[in-house]
C-alpha cells in the first residue's frame, strides 16, 4: 500500500504554488494535480485556471493537502480574521478514496490549525454533504440567509 501523507502547508501555501511540491518536499507537479483534483471531483471548483489557484492559495490563511503516494487525493483551506469568523473552503476527497476516513482527517486538521483553532465561528457551505459535516459539529443555520454576489 502506498504511504499516506498529510501537508498542513506554510500560509499560502508557497512550496505548492511556486514548486508543485508534494510529500517529502519533492516536486510532484502538485498544482496541476491539485487542479486535476478539483475538475475530475467538483462541479464548483471545475475549470479553475492554474494562475487563479495560485492566487486563491497565496491568499488563504490554511490549506492541507492529503496524498497517497505522489497523488493528491485530498484538499482543504481556510480564510480566518483568528479569532471571529471563518470560513472553510474547496474541501474535496477524490472520489475512489471516498470513506476511508480521509474527508474527516482534513477537516480535523483544518480545525486544529494554529490559525483557525480558536476561532469562535467557522462558516462552511455545502450542497450535498451536510450529514457528513453534521458528524463533525457543523449544524444547519435557519436564522440566517446565504447571500451572493457574482461578478
Amino acid at each position: 500500500m502506498k504511504e499516506i501523507s498529510i501537508i498542513n502547508h506554510s500560509k499560502g501555501a508557497f512550496g505548492l504554488r511556486f514548486f508543485g511540491l508534494g510529500p517529502n518536499l519533492k516536486p510532484t507537479s502538485g498544482l496541476k494535480k491539485l487542479k486535476k483534483l478539483l475538475d475530475n471531483n467538483t462541479f464548483w471548483a471545475k475549470n479553475r485556471k492554474v494562475n487563479e489557484l495560485k492566487k486563491c492559495l497565496a491568499n488563504s490563511d490554511v490549506v492541507i493537502s492529503l496524498w497517497v503516494g505522489n497523488e493528491i487525493v485530498g484538499f482543504g483551506r481556510a480564510l480566518t480574521d483568528g479569532i471571529y469568523r471563518g470560513v472553510l473552503w474547496d474541501i474535496v476527497i477524490d472520489k475512489n478514496h471516498q470513506g476511508k476516513g480521509f474527508g474527516k482527517l482534513i477537516i480535523k486538521n483544518l480545525l486544529s490549525s494554529k490559525k483557525i483553532k480558536n476561532t469562535k465561528k467557522l462558516y462552511l457551505m455545502t450542497t450535498n454533504k451536510k450529514l457528513f459535516y453534521s458528524q463533525l459539529d457543523f449544524k444547519e443555520v435557519t436564522s440566517q440567509n446565504l447571500l451572493i454576489r457574482e461578478i
